[in-house]
Parts: structure tokens; sequence; C-alpha cells
């Protein structure tokens, strides 16, 4: 007798099918909406309307170009960082394990996860942008700007994500993911989308200015404007491959032992 395994789907339909169950998760697990959705909107809201006309009367120029942004790449990352906070239950309970042995590609958990992000993310900055427009924004050159203004902060969660899952399949875990969510605060909110760079002290504007978070910033700030967003998008490019050159192979590595010593 001839046994016939069953036939596998391809890597991108499985994908889609773990990025589906875990959107479906996160719709019950009230930290990821609330981290990637409402914190950032509410932050922006408030934001706006507390300092926006200080920095008007200081700078000459509205915030909002920044502001929104700042926002929506925070919403990436905080999302993400909530949605990791679920991993180690995953791993202990050994769910991870058996995603192990279905018959399916090994590699479809962590790209449906990292899938199920940029979904996430996407409709988060699509959101954020619509609260910013109501708010004043506008987008002064081509409105074809807004593709790329709204997959920006979907590159970012696609790396930054794959960092979450190293960090949170760990065994000490739990040290490490504080100082990650710490230095991701530090991060989003000392940029130059937040205050230009002249408000920081001299010794630290080239932190400031170098530092992943800023060319992003700068690079949809461009694109809000209409102007040429060539050197910073240059930066962010080389700041995104360069990050995931490190914890992609880190995160593959990490959840294939999780997986196996589950």
């Amino acid at each position: 007798m001839i046994e016939h395994e069953p036939p596998r789907q391809s890597l991108a339909v499985e994908s889609v099918a773990f990025a589906g169950r875990l959107l479906i998760r996160w719709r019950r697990h009230p930290i990821v909406p609330i981290q990637a959705l409402l914190f950032p909107t509410f932050l922006l809201v408030t934001y706006y309307l507390l300092v926006g006309k200080s920095v008007v009367r200081i700078t000459g120029s509205d915030s909002l170009d920044g502001l929104v942004p700042v926002c929506a790449v925070a919403g990436a990352m905080f999302g993400a960082l909530g949605a990791g906070l679920t991993i180690p239950a995953e791993r202990n309970s050994g769910l991870l394990s058996r995603f192990w042995t279905f018959p399916v590609h090994r590699a479809s958990p962590l790209t449906g996860r990292l899938l199920a992000e940029a979904v996430r993310t996407l409709v988060g900055a699509a959101l954020i942008t619509a609260v910013g427009f109501a708010l004043g924004l506008r987008f002064h050159g081509s409105w074809l700007a807004v593709v790329p203004f709204l997959l920006l902060p979907v590159a970012v969660v696609i790396v930054f994500a794959t960092l979450v899952v190293t960090v949170s399949l760990r065994s000490d875990g739990n040290t490490l993911f504080t100082w990650l969510a710490t230095g991701s605060i530090a991060l989003v909110f000392c940029n130059s989308g937040i205050a230009t760079l002249e408000a920081f002290p001299t010794w630290l504007r080239p932190i400031i200015e170098y530092q992943p978070m800023s060319p992003i910033i700068e690079s949809m700030r461009a694109l809000t404007r209409g102007d040429a967003a060539a050197a910073p998008f240059v930066t962010a490019l080389l700041w995104l491959v360069a990050l995931a050159a490190v914890f992609v192979p880190l995160a593959v590595r990490g959840y294939r032992d999780a997986a196996e010593c589950g």
C-alpha cells in the first residue's frame, strides 16, 4: 500500500493562514490594539492640541508633518512589543513545537507573524494619517506619495519584529525585553520629528540626526512636503538593511531552537 502525503500549500498561502490566526487573536488581546492604534492616535491628538501652537510660534511651521510620522512609527513598534509579550507563552505551552511538527513549511509561522505585523501596521498608519489629515496635514506634492508614506512604517515593523522575536525567545528574554522597550521609547521620542535638531544640546545632535528613526521620519516628512527624499531615504534603507542582516538570522535560529526544544 502506498501512503500519500497530504498536499502541501505554498509558503505564501500558509503564511497568510498563520497571519490570519494572529490577527484574530490580537483582536481579543487588548494590549496589541491599544498600543498599535489607540495610544499613537491619542498621542497625536493630545500632543498637537497641547504644543502644536507653541511649535508654530517657535519654528514658524506646523509640526504635523513630523508628528504623524512619529506616531505611525510609534504605533508600529509598540504594537510589535505588545504582540511580543505572547511569544514566551507560546514557547512555554509547546505551541511553537506543535507548529514545528505540522505538515507545513517550517518558516510559515514566522513569516506569518511578520505578515500580520505588516498588515496591522498598514492599518494603523492609515488610521493615524487620516487623523492627521483631519487635523490639517496635507501632501503638497503628488498624492502618490501616500503609498511610500504608509509603507515606510511597514518596513520598520518587519525589521523590528524580528528583533522582538529574537529577544522574546531567549531564556533571559524578560530582562532584555524591558531594555528593548526602554530603548524603543527613546528612539521614537528622541528624533527630529518631535523637535528640530536645534532644540537638542549640541553634543546630542549627531546622535539624534543619525539614530535609526530620524531618517525614516525625515523621509516621511519630505514626502508630505513634496521635497526630495533621496538622502534620508537612503540612510533609512541602510539602517533597515543592516538591522535585518543581523536580526533576521537570529530570529530564525531562535525560533528553530525554541520549537525543537519545546
